[in-house]
């Protein structure tokens, strides 16, 4: 840790945490970067939580804990706001001017101080890298018990696939979703940022064409526990996720979309005595480049 709060030599570092409703984990999350790494080792110099309007108490236990709390609405208002994961990460770049960012999900159950050293190091030692994304094994909980594999299936069965299609360059990230990553400020500030959950395949699409792969590093952060999500919200995020990759398909030139993408979710839930449609509009729209 010495060595790492050393080769700051004058930088500073934020620690941007993403929130809605994480009122079971946000306060350890932050006490534990609070304790470690600014009062024992003065290696974070902000932490911010950005919350979307959270329902339970996620705000005063972050604030409670230590963290600086903004509702992600109230930041920059003369842009509007919506609510979605990317537009927080997003807002963060108005409310702090580190020289580097380091975003971290407000749901890691197993949180670490490893959770930021491991993703910050990189950019305090080795100039020439310009972005560091997580990885790490995904555990599951199922009806037959805790596995300690299995987890990240949108990755595996959505992101995966497609990028071998599409870009196979990108497989060598072994968690292309991960919400762990960091990056110089000037880094994040040049990129367009989706609105939901796309914003992380978002970043390392268009950070292979900015920056270039030898720019990119992932770093080994061993186990990340969560909780699982349901599948009609790993629809909707997938639903999110194939919006933004499909615009940089066509982007890029590898495919040819002959009508607007729809944005209408098809759903469908048993009531008890029938299946009943339930058709769920979800946009990804995109914050453009703050440079």
């Amino acid at each position: 840790m010495g060595s790492l709060t050393a080769a700051k030599n004058g930088q500073r570092i934020a620690v941007c945490i993403p929130t809605l409703n994480e009122a079971e984990s946000i306060g350890a999350i932050v006490t534990t970067i609070r304790r470690e790494l600014m009062e024992r080792h003065p290696l974070v110099d902000e932490l911010l939580v950005i919350d979307s309007g959270s329902s339970d108490d996620t705000r005063l236990i972050a604030a409670n804990a230590g963290a600086r709390v903004f509702l992600s609405a109230e930041i920059a208002p003369e842009q509007g706001s919506f609510r979605g994961k990317g537009e927080n990460l997003w807002k963060a770049l108005h409310a702090t001017d580190c020289d580097h960012i380091c975003f971290i999900d407000g749901d890691i159950g197993n949180f670490g101080p490893h959770f930021v050293t491991g993703l910050v190091g990189p950019l305090l030692t080795d100039p020439s890298i310009g972005h560091v994304k997580a990885f790490y094994e995904r555990p599951i909980t199922q009806a037959d018990g805790f596995r300690p594999t299995g987890g990240g299936r949108v990755s595996e069965i959505l992101v995966r696939p497609l990028l071998s299609l599409f870009y196979p360059e990108l497989t060598a990230f072994l968690q292309p979703l991960s919400g762990e990553y960091a990056a110089r400020r000037e880094v994040f500030r040049s990129l367009p940022f989706p609105g939901g959950y796309g914003v992380e395949l978002a970043h390392l699409i268009d950070l292979s064409r900015s920056l270039g792969l030898d720019a990119m590093a992932q770093t080994d952060l061993d186990q990340r526990q969560h909780r699982n999500r349901s599948d009609e919200e790993l629809g909707r995020m997938s639903f999110g996720i194939l919006q933004v990759l499909f615009r940089r398909l066509q982007r890029d030139g590898k495919i040819d979309l002959n009508l607007e993408l729809p944005q209408w979710l098809q759903i469908w839930r048993f009531d008890g005595e029938s299946l009943v449609g339930s058709p769920v509009e979800l946009k990804e729209p995109e914050r453009p480049p703050l440079q």
